[in-house]
């Protein structure tokens, strides 16, 4: 679904283009008898004009060339492990719990009700990662445990009256 989104945006960003680009055309035609210095100036901001829309396409590519969304990208690193996870009103439930350090663990995040917000803490301060959790929809998220230790996860999606207990806990190992 979120392929056809991405799809479909770009095809309606590519025909308010077009319809711009074929005002912008009719509109760089100086009316009546302009004289020389109406005519340079409406090169110059034609000039002007083709110059920006290269700029942009320019920034566009080079700040979305990569999928932002990690684990969605074609070129996303194969996990050493994945975590299947699901969110429940009001408790984690978690495939497995106990992970190396240093290895790469793929969660693959789901919920069984409401939206939730799956993150996962060092230390109770250190927000280590963080995505949402939606009914119907799997989500993808990677992360590379680097210190053994006990990960906290809590949910950050108010998703009812005994939210603040959702909770679970991710223990990472000395790696072998």
């Amino acid at each position: 679904m979120q392929n056809l989104a991405w799809a479909l945006s770009l095809i309606l960003m590519a025909v308010v283009a077009a319809v711009f680009l074929w005002v912008v055309k009719g509109a760089s035609r100086p009316g009546g008898d302009g004289g020389a210095i109406a005519r340079t100036a409406f090169q110059w901001r034609d000039r002007l004009f083709w110059l920006v829309i290269a700029a942009g396409a320019a920034i566009s590519f080079a700040t979305l060339r990569e999928w932002p969304i990690a684990g969605h990208a074609a070129t996303a690193a194969k996990p050493d492990v994945v975590i299947r996870a699901t969110g429940h009103q009001f408790r984690w439930q978690l495939e497995r719990d106990t992970v190396r350090a240093g290895q790469l663990v793929e969660f693959e995040l789901t919920s069984a009700d409401v939206n939730h917000g799956f993150a996962i803490y060092k230390d109770k301060n250190t927000l280590v990662a963080q995505t949402q959790a939606m009914p119907g929809y799997v989500n993808k998220l990677q992360v590379r445990f680097t210190e053994p230790g006990d990960y906290e996860v809590l949910c950050l999606e108010y998703c009812g009256i005994a939210h603040h207990n959702m909770r679970a806990v991710i223990k990472v190992r000395a790696g072998s």
